[in-house]
């Protein structure tokens, strides 16, 4: 699957909160890192935080 899931965008979102490296993120969810990193660049909100719920 290509997308990310729901419950992936959740995980990434509770790990990056509690500080967790964009490698532990992607490890966690199965992905590779660079998946991660572009998840948080391109669903932040006007604060430039990250939201699952923005995606």
């Amino acid at each position: 699957m290509r997308h990310l899931t729901w419950e992936q965008r959740s995980t990434i979102s509770a790990m990056y909160k509690h500080g967790c490296t964009q490698k532990m993120i992607a490890q966690a969810i199965g992905k590779d890192k660079s998946v991660v990193s572009r998840e948080l660049k391109r669903n932040r909100n006007e604060k430039e935080k990250y939201t699952f719920s923005y995606a």
